[in-house]
């Protein structure tokens, strides 16, 4: 589904059926629920029924019914850059080691 499609009251609705959906599936209670994620039960019915509530309190409602695997999707990444990729690489090469006995001031005659 394109989420950029459709209304801000569509997806609230669309959340509000996910967390009902998953509070039914673990066979709770509007008040058991709204106990364990410690917001008010009429607060958790306007979350279920797409209204507008607090960020905190979708955090705190999926975080009891254990649906937080969602968040993955806003972590940052680091990306490095091809630029920096390329200076890291020249920074760890590996370095010509001149031996000692060949550097001295008077090479060997069978050069």
């Amino acid at each position: 589904m394109d989420y950029n499609q459709i209304s801000d009251l569509a997806i609230l609705q669309k959340l509000g059926d996910f967390v009902k959906h998953h509070r039914m599936a673990q066979n709770k209670s509007q008040e058991q629920l709204a106990t364990e994620a410690g917001v008010s039960r009429s607060t958790l019915s306007l979350l279920e029924r797409g209204e507008k509530v607090n960020l905190i309190t979708l955090i705190q409602v999926l975080r009891v019914l254990n649906q937080l695997q969602w968040l993955d999707s806003f972590e940052v990444k680091p990306v490095i850059s091809p630029m920096t990729y390329i200076k890291l690489q020249k920074r760890h090469e590996r370095q010509r080691i001149r031996n000692v006995n060949m550097a001295a001031e008077d090479p060997p005659l069978e050069w």
